[in-house]
């Protein structure tokens, strides 16, 4: 058996084959004894023939006991090398017998026998696994791409061949550059794209990432079609406006479509009812009422619609939040003050927002007799403003940026909306969550603090 060259950190020389040298010391532990031996036959007074023939006879016992000792040592060296050749190949059929625990060549087969159950498991978890992983990559309407460091794609799947309109053995070993894809491999790693990778063009959203495959680097590039999801949330999104639209329109005309019915019954009654007048009065009011509820419902709809771009501005926090605070006259807006924090923001859009949040908040408190605070703290380059209120809390969370969704009698479901999209328009966030600590609620707006 041959062994690897050994680096003597001047030259490489070959080592002596473990069998040869097993064979040496075993040849030279024998060779003083035959040495003495023949010595000793020396001598005495043998003839010629007698002296050959006992030499020939040690010698011969001598180098067969050495090669005795060499094939002792060497073969189970040779079984145990077939094993570990056979379960480097995925062979996990070939055991050895088993031998006395106690023997520590016994020992030895016992502890490779006991491999080949994991790796076969190991194994066959690696199979399922990339079969699993193929399959997926196949059905799934994502299209994959592997690039190596020279540009040149090396894998993709169906949805890959779909996208850039051609079959895999097109696709395979062409540069990036070539497929349109170069303007995949740079820039931001997250991002929507919109370069047209087929004849219609669209929007894709870029993933990308790296691996290596066989110790070679590789980009990792995941295009997903958003033309398909933005229709769908497009679709969805009519049919939940129209569902809201219909049910508050049908909401205002049902009473005023019965309320006209039941007067013309009035006036076509002779002679009049003598309360007819205050009857006709009655339901012309109902009908105006409602008609004004549905005006003031189509207005929030429209200002939510044609909500402008902020034109940004420095606004003092604490002047914003007293100027908001003092208009609210139903009930006293505590004011916690916090740090001096200027924000670069539009004052008008703040403001509507924050009288929204502040006007829920008084609304809530007053069916509890409780009361209203704002706070606001600085971290981490953001501005964190809590509005709290005492009220009884909210049953559910789902539809409270709903779009016309309301639990008021008179309210239109339009401003947690609006301050919603003044907030994201800004940079920020709006949550509206039940108080931990006590009854209530916390509206928490997040608006990063910059200056334009």
């Amino acid at each position: 058996m041959s062994q690897p060259l050994v680096n003597t950190g001047l030259r490489s020389r070959r080592r002596v084959p473990h069998d040869v040298g097993i064979l040496a010391l075993a040849l030279a532990g024998g060779l003083p004894a035959i040495v003495a031996l023949l010595l000793l036959l020396a001598t005495r007074e043998h003839s010629p023939a007698v002296l050959w023939t006992a030499g020939v006879l040690v010698v011969g016992v001598w180098l067969a006991a050495a090669m005795a000792v060499r094939t002792r040592v060497v073969r189970p060296l040779q079984t145990l090398a077939n094993l570990l050749a056979a379960l480097r190949e995925g062979d996990y059929s070939i055991h050895a017998r088993a031998g006395d625990l106690d023997d520590p060549l016994g020992l030895a087969f016992a502890e490779v026998n006991a491999l080949r159950e994991p790796l076969r498991a190991q194994r066959l978890g690696a199979l399922e696994a990339a079969v699993l992983l193929r399959r997926v990559m196949e059905e799934i309407d994502v299209a994959v791409f592997a690039v190596d460091e020279a540009g040149v794609v090396r894998l993709t799947n169906r949805a890959g061949e779909r996208l850039l309109e051609r079959p895999a053995d097109r696709i395979l070993g062409r540069s990036a550059d070539a497929l349109g894809l170069d303007a995949c491999l740079t820039g931001e790693p997250r991002r929507v794209l919109d370069t047209a990778f087929v004849a219609e063009g669209g929007r894709w959203e870029l993933r990308r990432s790296s691996f290596r495959q066989g110790g070679v680097p590789m980009h990792l590039l995941v295009l997903t079609d958003l033309r398909h999801a933005l229709r769908e949330e497009e679709r969805l999104a009519w049919q939940r406006l129209v569902r809201v639209l219909s049910h508050e329109i049908n909401n205002s005309l049902a009473p005023i479509q019965s309320i006209a019915g039941t007067l013309r019954a009035l006036l076509d009654r002779t002679p009049r009812p003598p309360d007819a007048d205050e009857d006709l009065a009655r339901g012309l009011g109902v009908i105006g009422t409602r008609s004004e509820a549905l005006s003031r419902f189509m207005r929030g709809y429209a200002r939510m619609a044609r909500l402008p771009a902020p034109f940004l501005a420095p606004v003092d926090v604490r002047s914003w939040v007293d100027r908001v605070a003092q208009l609210e006259k139903r009930l006293p807006i505590q004011v916690r003050s916090g740090p001096a924090v200027t924000l670069s923001a539009d004052g008008d859009q703040l403001d509507q927002l924050l009288i929204n949040l502040v006007s829920n908040a008084v609304d809530a408190s007053s069916e509890t007799g409780g009361g209203v605070e704002i706070s606001w703290t600085q971290q981490s380059g953001e501005l964190d403003l809590r509005i709290v209120d005492d009220g009884p809390g909210l049953s559910s969370t789902t539809n409270l940026f709903t779009p016309f969704f309301t639990t008021k009698r008179t309210g239109t479901g339009i401003g947690l909306v609006l301050s919603r999209q003044i907030a994201e328009a800004h940079g920020g966030t709006l949550t509206l969550d039940n108080r931990g600590d006590a009854r209530g609620c916390v509206a928490r707006l997040r608006l990063p603090v910059r200056m334009g």
